[in-house]
């Protein structure tokens, strides 16, 4: 993708200058003759590199710099001064300028500066993708039949543009799915950008989605980029596509058809190139026929359909999930435990209702409450349903969990931790419905969740 660079100076033989140097180099020039143009600028376009003057007359280049950081902290800004000094450069490099060019600048100089501020422009936001990377896992765990069969489709469909419909039941691991193909796609470089469309208050989704200028709302004190512009050229991930309301399924399709979109309180088209990745646990089909979900949104999302197995189809892989949930808690430090053939027999047994998500958490609170290094058939007893092939409920056994512990707060905060787990998984992560099931604010409820660290992803 060519590189736009917005040039700024009062003085239009400059102006020209490096216009023409930045063509020359394969470069777009944007020009503006004043700060405030530029920032004007910066605000309508997709400005990758700032080039510009100190003196200018009305608010001068310091100033201007000081308001881009505010904006965009991580676009680079080369400063460029007719009257420069050491104390100029530090000032200027102090408040966020990546380098300091003194008049008139030369065509080395110039190149050199502009093509190392883009390169550390890139280093950065490549840490940043190796930073989120580092806490999402991207590979499948297991050998049964049903995890060879989808890693087979993950890797015949991840090189391609396809677009793909991820569908599951809650806790399946359609996110790791997801994360799998974008490590294997071409546009692995790039972040995947996600968006669960069940945690967004419908009246926000479309600035999640779209971005919003600045003043377009109450509370909008920038502009902000959204979903689809940050995934450009690279992969958009909407998780629980199936919860959106029918207006923002409209709104969704069209850019999807178009790639074309204007930000909330905007009036500039946005082109993008994005490739999209979708995810439910419902089933479409039935809620196309309730009326609940558009037909012509289901037929663009579903180019590749990939089902993901539940854990009750793939329980030889038990063993080799808790290997990988006992590892991940030991770093964390939770203690190295290991499990014993009981136990593992026991896990065997269990229909996991609410499959890889549910093994993990029974997991964790075995390794919190298990008193020995090694965790027992008995100490799962407290924890799973108690008989073989009865219906299992999340919520079997999970009562005596508070009573092994002795310190009265402690075991609330387990109790009401598993409440509210279980009642979420009972309305598929739906926040707004368990608040109102519940009889709490939807603000407290995320509250609690975010506090007592339950696990709704």
């Amino acid at each position: 993708m060519v590189k736009r660079i917005l040039v700024v100076d009062d003085e239009k033989s400059i102006l020209d200058s490096l216009a023409g140097i930045l063509v020359d180099e394969g470069f777009v020039p944007v020009c503006a003759g004043s700060a405030e143009e530029g920032l004007k600028l910066i605000d309508e376009e997709e400005i990758d590199l700032v080039l510009m003057d100190i003196w200018m007359p009305g608010m001068d280049g310091l100033q201007a710099l000081e308001e881009i950081k505010k904006r965009d902290p991580a676009l680079p800004v080369i400063m460029i001064s007719g009257h420069g000094n050491i104390e100029t450069a530090v000032k200027a490099t102090k408040k966020g300028a990546f380098d300091f060019i003194e008049k008139p600048p030369s065509y080395d100089k110039i190149v050199v500066a502009v093509t190392n501020g883009l390169a550390m422009s890139k280093l950065v936001e490549e840490n940043e993708i190796l930073r989120i990377s580092a806490r999402k896992k991207t590979a499948l765990t297991g050998n049964s039949k049903a995890i060879q069969e989808l890693s087979g489709q993950i890797e015949r469909v991840a090189p391609t543009s396809a677009w793909v419909l991820i569908r599951g039941e809650h806790g399946t691991g359609k996110e790791v799915v997801a994360q799998s193909i974008h490590r294997l796609s071409g546009s692995s470089a790039k972040p995947m950008v996600e968006l669960n469309c069940a945690a967004i208050p419908e009246e926000l989704i479309e600035s999640e989605l779209f971005g919003h200028e600045k003043g377009s709302f109450t509370g909008a004190t920038a502009n902000r980029r959204g979903k689809f512009d940050q995934a450009d050229g690279g992969m958009l991930f909407l998780d629980e596509i199936g919860d959106m309301s029918l207006k923002t399924q409209a709104k969704i399709l069209r850019i999807l058809q178009e790639q074309k979109f204007e930000r909330v309180g905007g009036g500039k088209t946005i082109s993008v190139e994005v490739r999209v990745l979708a995810a439910t646990n419902k089933d479409l089909e039935r809620e196309i026929e309730a009326g609940n979900f558009r037909a012509d949104l289901f037929y663009r999302l579903n180019v590749v359909p990939i089902n993901v197995p539940p854990l009750r189809d793939r329980l030889d892989d038990i063993p080799l999930l808790v290997d990988e949930f006992l590892n991940d808690m030991a770093r964390k430090g939770l203690g190295e435990k290991s499990f014993d053939e009981a136990a593992f027999k026991a896990l065997t047994g269990h229909s996991w209702p609410g499959n890889v998500r549910e093994l993990r958490n029974l997991v964790e609170r075995a390794v919190i409450m298990a008193p020995g290094k090694t965790i027992t058939g008995d100490d799962l007893a407290l924890l799973l349903p108690a008989g073989q092939g009865a219906e299992p409920s999340p919520v079997s056994g999970i009562w005596r969990a508070p009573f092994m512990v002795n310190d009265f707060k402690e075991a609330r905060k387990i109790f009401e931790r598993e409440f509210l787990r279980v009642k979420l998984m009972e309305n598929h992560g739906n926040i707004s419905q368990t608040a109102e099931e519940i009889g709490l604010e939807r603000s407290h409820l995320h509250k609690k969740v975010k506090t007592l660290r339950v696990d709704n992803e």
